[in-house]
């Protein structure tokens, strides 16, 4: 799709992604295919034919932003260019993908999950019905409105409607497409039902990280039964890419210039574990996940032959493992990352709770017991480990009594890097429709405590680092802001660091930015470098000198 119009011009298309990492790849090989197909994208949305809005729908605040930034690019299109498409692809269009071409008749194209590698032929389409719109009366929706019903759509749906939609998966409709192509009818509409799709190498991508680090998606979807958490009816069931395909990718990467992969999908440590023969998703649990890798063949695909096979590549690098489920953590994988150099010695582990009824309510499939003995033995097992996870606080039915051991296991525990939820009530999940739902102000006032114990925790880490010599990737300079704010939050990870981690002194002085084998990308600590001109995605040896309360201070050693 190179021309537009018959004329000469290339096609030119803007996007804005929002979301986690996983989406940030669905956008890079969004972006990719559109520039195979030879569209040109541009950041300048006001000169775009097309504009991409690439949602997230993981939690309320995420699905109004979804909401909010889809109305703002329709506004800026009515006010600038009538003719302009506005595209909707990602979490929101599957999460609500019969409902929200009624919603929202001025948005031009609605996409799933499964579109992304087709995304050229939907934005020609898109640009073809807003052609016939151009002279047409503006529909208008609002946030309020479409939030609203939303909210009302999902309240109503039946929480039985995951487990019929699993049933068709051996049938003609699993997989199927609805596409509605006729401009007059409406918004072209391209999404599957349940989602089947998973990159491969041969997926055009164009990655918008620095050219040092990378997401790169070994798994889509998730088989747990959470019951707070919509993915799985997103995103589908897990299916995991091929491990030689993975390799493939990680050599290019590598050849790149790329310092440090970051493996990424719904449940890493799930991975490979479907690719076996007539393999059963109902092994959720700990003790059958281990019988599950007991009996596989020798040869067979895991995530420790992964990690293995990645470690032998040649190169100076990080492999870093994202988003592994407490369940599903073996003796096997604590051996493989303890035993291979290149993979981080860090680990992160969302164990949402501690108490033993909140699990229950979580549906997490753990215990108290185990986890407090997982990770005993994660510490024994792999030295100079740092372990992230994650808590949700302020769920439905948690008492003072259950909020109180969680606060007494963030200390005693002594997480190098914690982040805290204030539970968010999704309808349409099993915990929606909870008894025992709190209020806003207890859950915000819960969360606050819980970063309080986290927060005497981080400075005690921060100070052990003090006087020791670490390996660094070095990201970049540091401007005034980073200096004086440490201040970073995701959708998926929670509030990680707090803005009253500041030194005056830092604004005044040159500083390198770099992190550490204890920092992933984005959401944990930095090291701010002190003078010295050090080369930007390479690794260096610095000395710990100094630190805030979740940042270190070093210098070159």
């Amino acid at each position: 799709m190179t021309k537009k119009n018959s004329s000469s011009k290339p096609v030119r298309v803007g996007m804005i992604s929002l979301g986690c990492a996983k989406n940030l790849v669905d956008a890079e090989i969004m972006l990719g295919s559109l520039m195979k197909s030879g569209v040109e994208i541009t950041n300048d949305a006001a000169s775009a034919d097309a504009v991409i809005v690439n949602t997230c729908s993981f939690i309320d605040s995420a699905q109004e932003e979804s909401v909010d930034t889809i109305l703002e690019s329709v506004e800026l299109r009515d006010a600038n260019q009538r003719g302009q498409a506005v595209i909707v692809s990602g979490c929101l269009s599957q999460r609500f993908r019969d409902e929200l071409p009624k919603l929202m008749p001025e948005v031009d194209a609605f996409m799933g999950i499964d579109q992304v590698a087709q995304v050229g032929d939907i934005v020609g389409k898109a640009i073809a019905s807003r052609a016939t719109k151009v002279s047409a009366p503006k529909a208008k929706a609002t946030k309020g409105k479409v939030v609203s019903r939303l909210n009302e759509l999902e309240k109503n749906r039946d929480l039985s409607e995951h487990e019929k939609e699993e049933s068709i998966r051996s049938t003609d409709k699993f997989g199927k497409t609805k596409t509605m192509v006729t401009p007059a009818s409406g918004p072209v509409f391209d999404v599957t039902q349940r989602p089947v799709f998973i990159p491969d190498f041969e997926t055009p991508r164009f990655r918008l990280t620095p050219k040092h680090f990378a997401y790169l998606k070994i798994a889509e979807g998730c088989n747990h039964p959470c019951s707070f958490c919509i993915i799985p009816r997103m995103r589908g069931t897990h299916r995991s890419r091929t491990q030689a395909d993975i390799v493939k990718e990680v050599k290019a990467l590598i050849a790149d210039g790329v310092k440090e992969i970051n493996l990424i999908s719904q449940d890493s440590t799930y991975y490979g574990l479907d690719l076996r023969p007539n393999h059963s998703r109902a092994i959720s649990s700990p003790e059958k996940f281990n019988a599950a890798t007991k009996s596989l063949s020798a040869d067979a695909t895991t995530i420790c032959t992964l990690l293995r096979e990645l470690n032998l590549l040649k190169g100076d690098f990080w492999i870093r493992l994202l988003y592994t489920h407490p369940a599903h953590w073996t003796d096997e994988l604590i051996q493989t990352i303890a035993e291979c150099k290149k993979v981080a010695r860090y680990i992160d582990i969302p164990l949402q709770h501690i108490h033993e009824n909140m699990l229950e309510r979580m549906r997490r499939e753990t215990s108290q017991e185990y986890i407090v003995d997982l990770i005993k033995r994660i510490r024994a097992g792999i030295p100079g480990i740092a372990i992230r996870t994650t808590f949700i606080v302020g769920f439905p039915g948690e008492t003072e009594t259950s909020f109180n051991a969680l606060l007494d296991f963030i200390r005693d525990t002594k997480f190098e890097r914690l982040g805290v939820f204030a539970y968010s009530k999704e309808d349409g999940t099993r915990a929606g429709a909870m008894a025992g739902q709190l209020s806003d102000k207890v859950k915000q006032k819960r969360r606050e405590l819980a970063m309080a114990a986290q927060h005497k925790v981080a400075i005690a880490v921060s100070e052990s680092f003090v006087g020791r010599e670490i390996k660094v990737l070095i990201e970049g300079e540091a401007n005034a802001k980073q200096l004086q704010s440490a201040n970073v939050s995701s959708w998926e990870h929670g509030l990680m660091r707090e803005p009253e981690a500041r030194h005056s002194s830092l604004a005044t002085r040159h500083f390198l930015i770099g992190r550490g084998e204890a920092d992933a990308p984005d959401i944990d600590g930095r090291v701010y470098i002190r003078g010295g001109k050090l080369p930007v995605g390479q690794f260096t040896k610095v000395k710990v000198i100094g630190h805030t309360d979740y940042d270190l201070i070093a210098e070159p050693v």
